[in-house]
């Protein structure tokens, strides 16, 4: 059981009948329902409390499956140079609606920037976006249940650490997780940061 602020207990209620029943609840506690949503509930003196949302086993599992998935296929590349995980997912602070954010590094941009062969191996569906973020290009792409996923397609000059660009510096302070790194380049950069 958590806590709020005030001292309230965040504690699920059932609906039944249209209705709410409390589940052990005290005069000074919190009912709360648990959803792909979030969680919604009403503190003790009335007032409605947004909390934030939950993700699913089943969402959770699924990001870790790609995520993994992702790592096995650049292990066996040799122009990606490194990849690193960015974002909520980095953070262990994904919501139901989060995507996979993460940053792939390699000698070979043209091959992620032109084909779309490499997305479909991975089982990530067509991309559905492409855009130019200076030195990075966004590669987005939604799977068959909806997870979106944003690959950034770079050079290894992203990770350059003297100086350190800002916008490097933004995303990987954000949050971030080395996934595949066999130069060093990303721990020297997290280091750098």
């Amino acid at each position: 059981m958590s806590l709020l602020a005030c001292g309230c207990a965040v504690v699920p209620f059932a609906v039944a009948d249209g209705g709410c029943r409390g589940i052990g609840l005290r005069s000074c506690l919190m009912s709360a329902r648990l959803s792909g949503e979030g969680q919604i509930g009403v503190h003790h003196d009335g007032r409605s409390v947004n909390l934030p949302a939950v993700l699913s086993p089943e969402r959770a599992a699924e990001i870790n499956d790609v995520i993994d998935r992702i790592t096995r296929w650049a292990r066996d590349r040799e122009d990606v140079v490194g990849l690193l995980l960015v974002g909520s997912c980095a953070r262990d602070a994904a919501r139901p609606d989060s995507d996979i954010d993460i940053v792939l590094l390699t000698t070979d941009e043209s091959r992620y920037l032109l084909e779309n062969a490499w997305a479909m191996e991975l089982g990530l569906g067509e991309p559905i976006r492409t855009r130019s973020w200076g030195p990075i290009t966004e590669r987005r792409c939604s799977t068959a249940s909806g997870l979106e996923v944003e690959l950034g397609i770079g050079s290894p000059s992203w990770a350059k650490t003297d100086p350190v660009d800002s916008g490097t510096h933004r995303v990987v302070t954000d949050g971030a997780r080395v996934l595949h790194d066999p130069a060093g380049i990303l721990v020297g950069l997290l280091a750098s940061c």
